[in-house]
């Protein structure tokens, strides 16, 4: 046999490009055939473990344990490759190559098994799949019997854009009832002594273990405690690593690519009180059914925060002096925010010309339900805390300023409806009356289209505060011309008086006289009118006191 061996068509852990996997004596190297990828992958002989062959979704694959690289996959080989393959790794690495069936029962149940390498989901006492350790970003344990794994999604298809990813699994989660023994691999301990605990638990810390998901001691470059968040609401610890952070709480535990930073917003709140860090993130941040688009973090004004980054001198000349200072001693909101912009590489967002009439930055208002502050930045909308909404103004078709309600308490307030070009309108409602002037400034200078339903509205709240009537309640008048109203009232008493005079029967006036005549007779119409309804609630007050008896 030659000292190299070639298969074409190769696939290596699932890339989206084929290449050309070569075993040699010093090991074995994989090249893809996309000039977008011009590094190739080597693996040398001592990191070869083993190797098993399987069926998989491209024909046949090849899978090497490696010591410390963990399982590497080559997916594309067809079945007659297979004797050529088990020579080969037989002469270059004096290892035999195993065959591997899967179970294809379709079973949801079974056994896990933690090998060194990944994780094998048994049915039947064959492999059902496998998931490396080094796939699973994240784990947390979601109630007492299960237990929830996020996968890691495929960088090279998230480099080429929405339009480019593909389908691909990024969550499993396993029902684990029942309970195991703790500390089973203990052979001192006795068998009165011996502890059971949940066994999704014990799957939960094995699994922390396994992918290296906890706390790594003196890898993390900063490190903030106890830091306030408003959206996933609680407390977290923020460890920032060289490419990710970690998000670590007492029920959940979150690990972040800074790749998946969007956006960055550093607010003071309108209370005076404090200020926000907003992160916008894609993918959003998964919690079971539950994703987190926007990350809202909170911090006190007048809360100080020192640090020293855990770097090499030499280390943080090379890749971080131009990002990141050495030492920090700040306001926690500024020092967060510049170790955020400069592991992540975005800019942050800061408040931009508007100015409420309170001089803040927003204006305290409501979504629906939820009270919360809406932001005038330079170039969009920012609403805050839950739920987080973000407009940009190059999506944004008009703006509508009205009023809902006629009473003239609802005067001091005013709502804003945005619109957006794709039809979705967003309804902030109790704004101040005093933030019109400001509002409509800013809308202005942004060249966004007004509507303003508020007009009409002021002239007829000025009409029923300027009359004479000391009644506080006056209700708002339809629009409309209301300046005939009194002249109505008089012409319908004269037509009643016509119609008292053709009811009489005395036929049709001549002179002064059958006027009279017509008065007196309307007079003794009335007094007998009145003096029926009199009689009527003469005869009407017993009858109710005889009810009440």
């Amino acid at each position: 046999m030659t000292d190299m061996t070639q298969f074409d068509n190769i696939y290596y852990n699932q890339s989206a490009r084929p290449g050309r996997l070569r075993f040699a004596n010093s090991g074995l190297g994989w090249k893809s055939s996309s000039k977008s990828v011009p590094t190739p992958f080597l693996l040398p002989q001592s990191e070869f473990v083993s190797a098993n062959w399987s069926r998989a979704a491209k024909g046949y694959e090849c899978r090497i344990l490696t010591k410390d690289r963990g399982t590497i996959q080559f997916d594309g080989f067809d079945l007659d490759d297979f004797d050529k393959l088990k020579s080969t790794i037989k002469h270059h690495f004096d290892t035999v190559l195993e065959t591997r069936p899967h179970s294809i029962k379709g079973w949801n149940w079974g056994k896990t098994e933690f090998e060194r390498t990944e994780l094998i989901f048994n049915v039947s006492n064959r492999a059902s799949f496998e998931i490396p350790y080094a796939q699973v970003s994240n784990t947390n344990l979601v109630g007492k019997s299960e237990v929830a794994l996020e996968l890691n999604m495929d960088e090279e298809d998230a480099a080429r854009g929405p339009s480019g990813v593909k389908d691909e699994l990024v969550e499993m989660r396993f029902f684990i009832p029942g309970t195991v023994v703790k500390n089973e691999e203990d052979e001192d301990s006795d068998a009165s002594d011996v502890e059971e605990q949940n066994a999704a638990t014990a799957f939960y810390e094995t699994m922390k273990e396994r992918a290296d998901i906890g706390q790594v001691a003196g890898e993390t470059i900063v490190s903030f405690s106890d830091i306030m968040f408003l959206t996933p609401r609680g407390r977290y610890d923020i460890d920032m690593y060289p490419t990710y952070l970690r998000l670590r709480g007492k029920t959940y535990d979150y690990k972040i690519q800074y790749s998946s930073i969007e956006r960055l917003f550093l607010l003071p709140k309108p209370d005076d009180l404090h200020n926000v860090l907003v992160l916008q993130l894609d993918p959003p941040l998964r919690q079971g059914q539950t994703r987190y688009t926007f990350l809202v973090v909170q911090f006190l004004k007048e809360e100080e925060i020192e640090v020293e980054l855990n770097l090499e001198d030499e280390e943080f000349q090379a890749k971080y002096a131009d990002k990141l200072k050495k030492k920090y001693d700040q306001a926690a909101h500024e020092v967060v925010g510049q170790v955020f912009r400069g592991l992540s590489g975005c800019k942050i967002t800061v408040p931009g010309s508007y100015i409420s009439v309170h001089g803040q930055a927003g204006v305290k208002c409501s979504w629906k339900a939820s009270e919360g502050y809406l932001y005038f930045l330079d170039k969009s909308f920012l609403f805050i805390p839950k739920p987080t909404i973000f407009m940009n103004h190059s999506e944004v078709s008009s703006v509508t300023l009205s009023r809902v309600g006629g009473s003239v308490s609802s005067s001091r307030t005013f709502d804003i409806t945005v619109t957006l070009k794709n039809g979705t309108a967003h309804n902030y409602s109790s704004i101040n009356r005093e933030e019109q002037t400001p509002i409509e400034q800013y809308l202005k200078s942004k060249n966004i289209k007004i509507k303003n339903d508020l007009v009409d509205d002021q002239t007829y709240l000025a009409a029923a505060l300027g009359s004479d009537s000391d009644d506080s309640d006056v209700d708002v008048a339809p629009r409309g011309d209301r300046g005939s109203a009194s002249e109505d009232e008089e012409s319908v008493d004269e037509d009643f008086q016509d119609d008292g005079d053709d009811s009489d029967g005395s036929g049709t006036s001549t002179g002064s006289e059958d006027d009279d005549e017509n008065a007196q007779s309307g007079a003794s119409d009335s007094e007998v009118s009145a003096a029926a309804d009199e009689d009527d609630d003469d005869d009407e007050k017993p009858a109710k006191k005889r009810q009440k008896n």
